[in-house]
Formats: structure tokens, sequence, C-alpha cells
């Protein structure tokens, strides 16, 4: 990439970090992630691509969501949450909620016993999840300052002679989570019941019996488990990102059918669909106005429907990634790190709370490279941003140029500091900025930006021995022109800016 003249993006005045006014602030554990369920009982899952950019030659057997080609999937054995490395590479994130849900833990079968569990699930349900599975789960969660976000099965398994959802596994799981020390944060009624067919639930599953089911599951919440946050309904798709939707569970309807109640009003978000459902993301486009303004488009959809049905409650992301079933092949590359830092600073200066990425570390949208638990762009720009960005919003102004975009939060643990993520996503040309201060230069590139290494200020990131992160360390910069190469993400951290805001 042959970079042009630079151009400044701040002609009428240096960008003065001691000036910028708070827009709001996020939950301390604002960037999250999930670990799927089905990742936690072993099943069949999204297949990784090949380095040749096709599927995994399907495993035998049949297709883990209906309507999808088998070949989408591959087995997969539970994830080792144990794991040394996986376990410090989770908790350099911290704190942070973790959610173990999706669309398998809407038939999961919780078996409550230390006996061997059945070698295949009870009728009305698709999976197994076992006390060590669980527990492992928790000690994870407590290891990482990670906590739970979770959802409960709603298949046929649940359900009495007249179709209606009923408590009994919920109560399990939860009394279970409790007897072993610990705890379930929040909490979705089940994932996605937009989708309530492909999710698992009965035939003809409607708004009407979604605002059934839930009147039962809200007072068995709260008395079985009144300190978890009731999130809900989880919905995704009705944005248009994900195209053209032929039969969907409308998230009107059902918020009609509840009434108001829940204390968090949550969502899920993917700009598309992967080319495992058909889906057509092109490299192209994804460093594109269109695709990282998608997150903005979603978010002002639900938080219309939030605002007429719940109105005051905060936002939560609980689910998103670079495309629905399971990313694209790029989605492990440094081309998605534009989309992931775009979408945290977006959706933070919009006021949502949570975001929660899919996955840690399962297929391609993964954080972390599932075989080799190898941490991929997208872990490092998550490390950065935890790093550099802390919960006070602030307002960066906008940049003269629209291929540049400027957000600021506080600087974490340093009184009065502030940090400038200025994104360059211009692929061929180089932009300049004016500070009014020095600063402590954080810069994200690539050499291929569909390559899965990724620079910070020209040195490749990667673990030491004994699985060490390498330090997070800034160059010195002279207040005046900062220069943007092409197709990078550069942190600016004023730690003596002096922001009233950030004191």
């Amino acid at each position: 990439m042959a970079a042009i003249a630079a151009m400044s993006v701040s002609a009428v005045e240096p960008v003065d970090p001691s000036r910028m006014l708070r827009v709001g602030t996020v939950d301390e554990r604002f960037q999250s992630f999930n670990i799927e369920m089905v990742e936690v009982t072993g099943g069949r899952f999204w297949a990784a691509y090949k380095k040749a950019g096709a599927p995994e030659a399907p495993q035998a057997g049949h297709s883990s969501i209906p309507g999808l080609d088998a070949s989408a999937f591959r087995y997969r054995p539970p994830i080792d949450l144990t794991n040394a490395r996986l376990r410090k590479l989770a908790a350099a994130l911290g704190p942070s909620y973790m959610r173990v849900s999706g669309t398998w833990a809407n038939s999961t079968y919780f078996h409550d016993s230390d006996g061997p569990a059945p070698k295949t699930p009870p009728d009305g349900f698709g999976g197994v999840l076992t006390w060590a599975e669980w527990k492992n789960v928790l000690d994870f969660s407590r290891a990482t300052d990670a906590k739970i976000i979770s959802s409960v099965a709603i298949s046929a398994g649940v359900r009495d002679a007249n179709g209606v959802w009923t408590a009994g596994q919920a109560e399990k799981l939860l009394a279970f989570t409790k007897a072993s020390g610990g705890s379930i944060a929040a909490m979705e009624f089940f994932n996605e019941p937009t989708f309530a067919a492909m999710g698992g639930a009965p035939k003809g599953y409607d708004a009407a019996a979604y605002g059934r089911d839930f009147k039962v599951f809200v007072p068995f919440l709260r008395k079985a488990s009144p300190e978890t946050i009731l999130l809900g309904p989880g919905s995704v798709g009705e944005a248009a990102s994900l195209g053209p939707v032929m039969s969907i569970v409308k998230s009107e309807d059902m918020l009609q059918a509840t009434g108001p109640g829940v204390d968090a009003f949550s969502y899920h978000f993917y700009g598309g669909v992967s080319k495992r459902c058909q889906g057509k993301i092109s490299t192209d486009e994804a460093l594109s106005e269109d695709w990282l303004a998608r997150t903005e488009r979603d978010e002002a959809f639900y938080a219309a429907l939030r605002d007429r049905f719940e109105p005051g409650k905060p936002m939560w992301l609980t689910e998103t990634g670079e495309a629905a079933c399971g990313g694209d092949p790029f989605a492990s590359t440094f081309t998605d790190s534009f989309r992931y830092l775009e979408q945290l600073a977006r959706l933070a200066k919009r006021g949502v709370q949570v975001v929660a990425h899919n996955t840690l570390a399962a297929s391609d949208y993964g954080l972390i490279d599932e075989d080799t638990l190898v941490p991929r762009p997208d872990y490092w720009s998550a490390l950065l941003w935890h790093t550099l960005m802390g919960k006070t919003v602030l307002d960066a102004g906008a940049s003269d140029t629209p291929q540049v975009h400027l957000y600021a939060h506080c600087l974490p643990k340093r009184a009065g500091g502030v940090t400038l993520l200025a994104i360059n996503t211009d692929r061929d040309g180089a932009h300049e900025l004016t500070t009014s201060t020095k600063s402590e230069r954080y810069t994200l590139s690539a050499k291929d930006l569909l390559g899965t290494q990724v620079d910070l200020n020209g040195v490749a990131l990667a673990l030491g021995a004994n699985d060490a992160l390498p330090k997070i360390k800034g160059i010195k910069a002279a207040a005046g022109a900062v220069t943007l190469a092409p197709a990078t993400i550069t942190f600016l951290a004023f730690p003596n800016a002096k922001n009233a805001s950030c004191q």
C-alpha cells in the first residue's frame, strides 16, 4: 500500500484532550465475550475454514441447526476451561462478562447428578450438560473475573402437556450453581427468540407463546436468583443487516405480549451472514463506512423498541461478531480489527453498556484460535482497548476526512488522563492530525491486512516464554503533527491531559 501525501484531519485547531466533554459511561465489564454452550458440552459447531478458504469436510451426522447444511458444522470436544493459557488470555481482558448460551443452549439438558450422563439426550433435548462441565464454567469465571451471563432450555423437553414452559431444569441449574459457590450475574430467557423455530422452540411458536412463557420465567427467576439481572428479549435479525428474513417472531409483538419488566434490554447483532450460510461479505467492503456503521443502525432499531417498551433501561449487546454462522475467513485477520474496535467505540458513545463478542475461542470469529490458542488480531485489539480505554466516554469531535474516525475515553488508572482512538480506514492514503500536547502512541498495523500477524508500533505482537503477554508500551510523541499510516489503528494516550471529566 503506497501512502499518498498526508492531509490534515484537524485543520481548524489541534486535538485538545483537556477540553473533551463527557458523553457518558459504560459498565466496567463493557468488553466481554461468549463461550457457546455447545463448546462446554461438546457438539457440532461452526466448522473452521481451511487456509484455502473452503469449509472443513463435513462429519457424519445431521445438521446442528434445522434448515442448514450439515457441512457447515464440525464436531468439537468440550472446551478445556482448565487450560492455563486460555485462562491467562481471558483474565487479561477482565473484568468482563462471559456469556454461556447460544442456539444450542435452548435445547441443552442439565444432568443433575454426579453419575454417568446419558449417552443420548433425553427426548425433547439436543445436548447434555454435566455437573463437571458446568463446574468448569464456574471455576473459569472465578479465575478470569468473568461474570456469567446465560439462558435456559426452552425446547420440548421442558414443556408440560399444554406446551407451557416449566422451570424444573432451570431450577436445578441455578441450585447447583449456588451449591458450588457460583452465581449467574445475568440471564436471558432464551437465545434469539426472533428465530424461535431455528432455535429449538416448538413448531408454530409465536409472540403470544413467548409472552405466556416469559410470564412464567420472570417470577421463577426473581425468586430463585433475585440477584440475577434479567435481560431480554435477546433478539436478532430485524434491522436488515442479515438480509431478508422469511420467518421471524417480531420483538415488537413479543414485548407487547410480555409487558415491561426486564432489568436491561438485550439484543444481538451481526453485520451479515458468513459464506457458510450463503452470505457474500466482500473484504473490499470491510473498511467501508456502510459496513462499520451497521452496528449503529441495529442499535438504533433496538433502542427505539427499548424506548417504547422499557424506557430508561440500559442496552446490552450480548452476542456479536464479524458475521453470523461462525464468521467469514477474514474474521480471523487484521481486517476485522477495524470492525471490532469501531463497534466498541461507536456503541460506547451511544450508551450501550456491555458488548459480548462471539466467541472467545471457537470458529473463525473467535478472539483466540481454537486449535492453537494463539491470540488473533482481534484479541490484541481487545487487549489494547482494555489497557487504554476506560469507562468514561468522551466526545473526541470529528475529523475533516470521512476515512479517519476519532473516539476518546478517559485513560484507566490515571486521573485526568485521556486516550484518543484514531482509526484510518483509508487503505492507500496517510492522513495527519495535530495534537495540542505530548502523548504516548500505540499503533496497530499489519503488513498484510488479510494476515493474522499484527504489529504494535512496528513490533510483532506474540506470546513470550511461558505464555507471557507482551508489555503494552507506547512510544513518546511530541505535540504537533501525528501521521496516521494507511489502514492503521492508533491509540494516543495523554496521561497529563488534566481533563476534568476524568478526575
